[in-house]
């Protein structure tokens, strides 16, 4: 086995990890403090789901004394009785608050959304006014794409500086990493119009590796579950989706609708194949969103799952917590490692399949 990764992966990068560890659990305990102030007992699906899960404020720490402290975030809400109201999230007290007839809703199709109460006839109706909050994942993407962005145009500056040169600073990282999405993604899955989908392909990946690294640090402005969130990975999912309808040919509609080869009875008088071929235009997308999603979302489940052996043994004695904390920092130590291969991993597989899919729609019949 090659030992130069090893030589190279210096004390400082043990610490640097085992430092994020310590952030976790300390954060971690600071919304079990917020989240369970009316329960006796921990409960771990609460707070994995609180820290998962989106927010209208971000949620730093809870002292001893019970006091919260988080940053909050401005609500933006267009209702059908009172039209636009804007008001920061701290109006509503961490959901224990109702704020002009809004509140955070606790149970229901609408639980943890903000919803308006309001009486007609003597009845309280309820209702979901259009949300259009800046949220924690939000101010998460928004700081995702601000750093890709940077170090991107960051690179750029350096390699008109080195022409002729080789790569130096941030360039020779991000450099390999263009080649390699250029020639081992892009070109060999699309083709000779691979130019024209470059650009596209090398922002997502940029995107989703960057949120995804961003997302396991337990540090604000970082720490929002971006990529874990369903509703990101759909929109991802939506532009793959576009950019290969809006550039698709004529042999690609052909093969959808009319596939050749296929027997006559197939598709007439009960078009099966036009179906499944029609299915498989919908579930393309589907499929990248969700494979997305779910891994992302697994990481951060299975560390907070670490994480909280350690308040669950501490509720037995004190002895168990101290004998089972340092076995699940190790174990939470590890995950972290694991989540920042996984980070590339993911960005990986979804530009190879949005290549592979755009590939299929461009290409030429043989």
């Amino acid at each position: 086995m090659n030992l130069t990764f090893f030589k190279g992966f210096k004390i400082k990068n043990v610490l640097l990890i085992l430092l994020l560890t310590i952030l976790t659990i300390f954060t971690t305990n600071s919304s079990y403090a917020s989240d369970n102030t009316e329960e006796k007992s921990f409960n771990p699906g609460l707070m994995i789901m609180g820290h998962v899960s989106n927010a209208y404020e971000w949620h730093i720490l809870t002292t001893p004394s019970g006091k919260h402290v988080s940053i909050p975030l401005p609500v933006i809400l267009y209702s059908s009785q009172t039209g636009l109201n804007i008001f920061m999230s701290s109006k509503l007290e961490h959901g224990h608050a109702r704020y002009n007839n809004f509140e955070i809703c606790k149970e229901g199709t609408y639980k943890g959304k903000i919803v308006e109460y309001s009486a007609v006839d003597g009845v309280t109706l309820v209702e979901k006014p259009y949300d259009f909050s800046i949220t924690k994942n939000l101010i998460g993407l928004l700081v995702g794409l601000t750093l890709t962005a940077f170090l991107v145009l960051k690179s750029v500056k350096i390699a008109y500086q080195t022409q002729g040169k080789p790569p130096r600073g941030i360039l020779s990282v991000i450099e390999p990493i263009v080649i390699f999405v250029r020639d081992d993604i892009v070109k060999s899955s699309i083709g000779e119009k691979y130019k024209r989908f470059l650009p596209y392909l090398l922002s997502v990946f940029f995107m989703i590796f960057i949120t995804n690294l961003t997302g396991i640090i337990p540090i604000v402005p970082f720490g929002a579950n971006v990529t874990g969130n369903i509703s990101v990975t759909l929109g991802l999912a939506l532009f793959t989706f576009l950019t290969i309808h809006f550039n698709a040919n004529k042999d690609y509609w052909k093969h959808i609708y009319n596939t050749p080869g296929v027997p006559w009875w197939m598709k007439f008088p009960v078009p099966i194949m036009p179906f499944v071929e029609f299915m498989s235009v919908l579930l393309k997308p589907l499929v990248l969103a969700i494979r997305l999603f779910a891994n992302i979302l697994a990481g951060h489940v299975i560390i907070l799952a670490f994480v909280s052996l350690i308040f669950i043994f501490a509720q037995l004695s004190a002895v168990a917590a101290g004998f089972v904390s340092p076995v699940t920092i190790i174990f939470v130590m590890f995950m972290f490692c694991i989540e920042m291969l996984v980070a590339f991993i993911q960005a990986f597989v979804f530009t190879l399949l949005s290549a592979i899919f755009i590939g299929m729609a461009v290409a030429e019949k043989h």
